[in-house]
């Protein structure tokens, strides 16, 4: 089984991008953030004309996450359910016979202090109590997406000069840390321990950032360890990145013995 992330950055701005992709690598399941659009708006017709199935959980403008696959999947929720007023779209998941995926856009949290930083603290918590709600450790369950978090300081180019800032504030590593405590394994690090510059985020800002991989490993997927005993390979393809008109972000590949 084939698994893989992407943060699009707009799915209609990339859409020759995935539809490319997906055609040559043929995951099973892709999960897309910042689709950027709504539902009803979403380009399904190259897709499906394709022979691809989609789950869709998309709202205009911004956020919006959403779910290719070579199978139709059984899309099990869209959002934590949890009483929480909540109209960002930022959570899908579903079920491929007896795995389970949930594909999550963080949000990114824009200071340290701000509204937004506290509400993205705050997210991370109600995915926490969503999984001890919905899910156990010893089901074979993935979870993906742009986290908006370098767990470590080998996951960032500069971390002296990024020290404390949002995407490696002390406080999203330790709420991230008690997701991940929940029973999960970082599929990169458990076939890539230890290796450097390795980045799946390059930001416009910084001139040639991919070409000098002045980057940030902040899109993941993770697998309980019932999933993560049959994974045979995790890469961050950065050919994407490389390409004209390409997405701030790039492709994170998982393979799993079937």
């Amino acid at each position: 089984m084939l698994i893989a992330t992407f943060n699009a950055n707009s799915i209609r701005a990339r859409l020759d991008a995935v539809l490319g992709w997906i055609e040559k690598n043929k995951p099973d399941v892709l999960g897309i953030q910042e689709t950027k659009v709504a539902d009803k708006e979403f380009p399904r017709e190259p897709f499906e004309k394709a022979g691809w199935h989609l789950s869709l959980c998309g709202q205009r403008t911004y956020n919006g996450v959403c779910f290719i696959s070579r199978q139709p999947l059984e899309t099990t929720c869209t959002s934590f359910a949890d009483g929480v007023e909540d109209a960002q779209a930022r959570l899908i998941a579903a079920r491929l016979g007896d795995v389970h995926i949930i594909n999550v856009y963080v949000p990114q949290g824009s200071e340290v202090g701000s509204d937004k930083f506290r509400y993205k603290l705050e997210w991370l918590g109600r995915l926490r109590a969503h999984l001890d709600r919905n899910y156990k450790p010893t089901q074979q369950l993935a979870l993906l997406g742009d986290f908006n978090v370098a767990p470590e300081d080998i996951d960032v180019y500069a971390p002296d000069f990024f020290e404390n800032e949002v995407g490696m504030h002390p406080d999203e590593r330790a709420v991230l840390e008690k997701i991940r405590e929940w029973g999960f394994i970082d599929t990169f690090r458990k076939l890539h321990p230890g290796v450097a510059k390795q980045y799946t985020f390059f930001d416009y800002r910084v001139k040639d950032s991919a070409k000098f991989r002045k980057g940030w490993r902040i899109d993941h997927i993770w697998a309980t360890e019932p999933l993560a005993a049959k994974l045979k390979r995790c890469e961050i393809d950065m050919a994407p990145r490389m390409a004209d008109k390409a997405s701030d972000h790039t492709f994170v590949v998982a393979e799993f013995e079937t």
